[in-house]
């Protein structure tokens, strides 16, 4: 490809996924409110800009093939801080997608869309929405706009309903971890398949565990190889006994289904931002 866009460049996924994506086309401009982002590599062009100013982001996509959008805020907060990068910065994403003709948007969406369902219920990629906080309420909402916009304008979008991309230390990671490696597997996959229409798929490694259903996803060819069963043992043994009435250990969105709305998940459970998407 000619050009890719890469939002959230200065995050933990973000970063990673600099040099896949260079590899993948001969442009990679990198974005992030961060001042900045490191060493550029060969093909890549680096600007700070704010995803809730439009003025600022809808030069960027301007010649673009596709737009990996991985920015955000990742917490809960009140929903005033949440609107402006999560809400209209996904607005912003894709209005200047379409503004310039983009042919598709690769969306970090999260588990946390649909974080209130129990996790005795395997949920597939067609379940209705069921967020946790506002957080995932912004999940929804970039999940419905990507598909307004491609049933209405043919923006294409795969929206990646992440789980948890990080160590495995605890035992819902054993379930829902997602490896680096198979992170970028499925951001690849994202922008490899030829046709994608609309669609959704959870971000979730090859876990013995799982809790989710990808089966109506197959078309996009994610195929991990990697499987959090060889932690379960020790995790298991060194955790404390869960309680089956906490929402933080019995609903899909772990300890964002637990905390009160408006208030940080990461500081009240001491999680670090890379662990949840």
């Amino acid at each position: 490809m000619k050009k890719l866009v890469l939002t959230g460049a200065a995050g933990s996924l973000g970063s990673r996924l600099r040099a896949p994506l260079a590899a993948m086309c001969d442009e990679l401009l990198i974005t992030d409110i961060a001042e900045s982002v490191g060493e550029l590599g060969a093909n890549e062009i680096y600007v700070q800009a704010d995803l809730a100013d439009m003025n600022a982001i809808k030069p960027l996509l301007e010649g673009a093939d596709m737009v990996i959008h991985f920015g955000a805020l990742v917490d809960e907060v009140p929903f005033e801080e949440m609107l402006g990068p999560n809400f209209i910065g996904a607005y912003n994403i894709w209005e200047a997608a379409h503004i310039h003709g983009v042919r598709r948007v690769v969306y970090a969406s999260s588990i946390h869309a649909v974080g209130m369902y129990p996790k005795n219920e395997a949920i597939d990629i067609n379940v209705a929405h069921r967020p946790d906080t506002f957080y995932g309420l912004a999940k929804c909402f970039a999940e419905d706009l990507g598909r307004m916009y491609w049933e209405k304008r043919g923006l294409e979008a795969v929206c990646l309903r992440i789980l948890s991309c990080a160590p495995v230390t605890n035992p819902r990671a054993v379930g829902s971890w997602l490896s680096y490696d198979d992170m970028i597997h499925l951001v690849e996959r994202a922008i490899n398949t030829p046709i994608t229409g609309f669609s959704v798929i959870y971000g979730v490694s090859d876990n013995d565990r799982a809790p989710v259903d990808n089966t109506a996803a197959r078309h996009l060819g994610y195929r991990p190889k990697d499987n959090a069963e060889q932690f379960a043992e020790k995790i298991f043994a060194e955790a404390e006994p869960l309680d089956p009435q906490n929402p933080s250990h019995y609903r899909h969105g772990g300890p964002f289904a637990g905390i009160p709305l408006g208030q940080s998940a990461m500081d009240q459970f001491n999680f670090d931002k890379a662990d949840e998407d």
